[in-house]
């Protein structure tokens, strides 16, 4: 498969609560998996079936406890054992959000070459 990523993505351990925005029901919610996070991006498993396309208001708990809202507009969708794993990019996120998460690569990044 062809890197179509414009920025790095990192391993993050954390979980997350998205909802819908885009139906008539937005109080449905899914609990998520984090796989990897970039400034632009996200990838995450689920085992709710999340449809292509569809945007979803997330609450993301990064590594310093802090809780960044943005929006998910789901972009790939791969079907797994035990659920499904899904790449996402934000929309809508504050640039600063966005610089908190590049920070964190950079130390990651630093710190493995070390």
């Amino acid at each position: 498969m062809e890197e179509r990523r414009k920025c790095n993505r990192m391993k993050l351990i954390s979980q997350i609560v998205i909802k819908r925005i885009d139906e008539e029901k937005p109080d449905e919610l899914a609990e998520i998996n984090i796989l990897d996070v970039s400034r632009t991006g996200i990838g995450f498993a689920c085992s709710k079936a999340l449809e292509i396309g569809a945007i979803y208001e997330a609450y993301l708990r990064i590594w310093t406890q802090e809780v960044l809202h943005a929006f998910i507009e789901i972009v790939r969708i791969e079907k797994k054992e035990q659920g499904f794993s899904y790449g996402g990019i934000f929309i809508g996120m504050p640039a600063v959000d966005g610089a908190r998460i590049e920070v964190y690569n950079t130390v990651e990044t630093l710190g493995k070459n070390n």
